[in-house]
């Protein structure tokens, strides 16, 4: 059992656990407002490399909530911190992905192109809208290279719209594993390294920290493998059964984001 009385940071995925396409849940104010009056702290976490945080926050702020950009912390966060810990400052790096995730990378002092040339160090796939065939044809030329190296910025297959669903980067990646045999190292959820960053950005132990999700192989798997506390609430895509399914088990389940707030005093 969760004791949500010693939790300073929560991690907060968003479509699904506190808001539903454009209809924010009911009680996902009050539990905002209650994490702030209690001193603790809140970060949205997104998977989604495509878009700016500066459209999250104003999605957000269209749906009542006063969020800041601090507030956020997203897949290509975590992939910036993931590429400076591990040496690729000075790498140049074929970033596949939408103008506005190639131009955070330069924000944050990488060499980018999306033109294949020489000194290429690694190949970067993030959740592509604007993908086109030739950046596949590159990518498969770039991992003929085993001096190239491969990384992603999330794993999800699809990627929900108002009508349906498009293929996301895990797909994408997929095509080309097919045609190249190569597979990326992927940094957002499920993997552990958005939750890694939010602690090691605000200071922040295992045992202060909770992850909140409504999809167990991502979300809930993301907190169980950096090692804290997660939430699995059925207010959106999960359903009981993914918990035998996906073999992964959260801290403990709840109904929505209402009946967490209830469990914090």
């Amino acid at each position: 059992m969760i004791d949500l009385r010693k939790k300073t940071l929560f991690l907060l995925d968003m479509d699904g656990t506190i808001y539903l396409g454009d209809r924010l849940f009911d009680g996902t104010l009050d539990f905002l407002r209650r994490v702030r009056e209690r001193g603790g702290r809140y970060l949205f976490a997104t998977n989604n490399s495509s878009r700016s945080v500066t459209a999250y926050v104003e999605r957000l702020r269209g749906m009542g909530i006063d969020a800041e950009a601090e507030d956020f912390l997203t897949s290509v966060d975590a992939t910036v911190w993931y590429l400076r810990n591990h040496g690729f400052q000075d790498t140049l790096i074929y970033a596949s992905g939408t103008r506005t995730f190639q131009d955070q990378l330069r924000q944050a002092g990488f060499r980018v192109t999306d033109r294949r040339e020489a000194g290429i160090g690694l190949l970067l796939h993030g959740f592509d809208t604007e993908l086109t065939f030739q950046k596949l044809e590159d990518s498969c030329i770039l991992l003929g290279d085993p001096k190239v190296d491969f990384i992603a910025t999330n794993p999800d297959w699809v990627c929900p719209t108002a009508w349906g669903s498009v293929p996301d980067c895990g797909s994408v990646c997929e095509m080309l594993f097919r045609a190249t045999g190569r597979r990326p190292k992927v940094i957002g959820k499920p993997e552990p390294e958005m939750a890694l960053l939010a602690m090691d950005r605000w200071g922040c132990s295992k045992e202060e920290t909770v992850l909140v999700g409504d999809r167990i192989y991502t979300d809930i798997a993301c907190g169980v493998r950096a090692g804290i506390d997660t939430a699995f609430v059925l207010s959106g895509e999960g359903v009981p059964e993914d918990i035998e399914k996906y073999g992964v088990q959260p801290s403990e389940t709840y109904r929505d984001i209402r009946e967490i707030l209830g469990k914090m005093d």
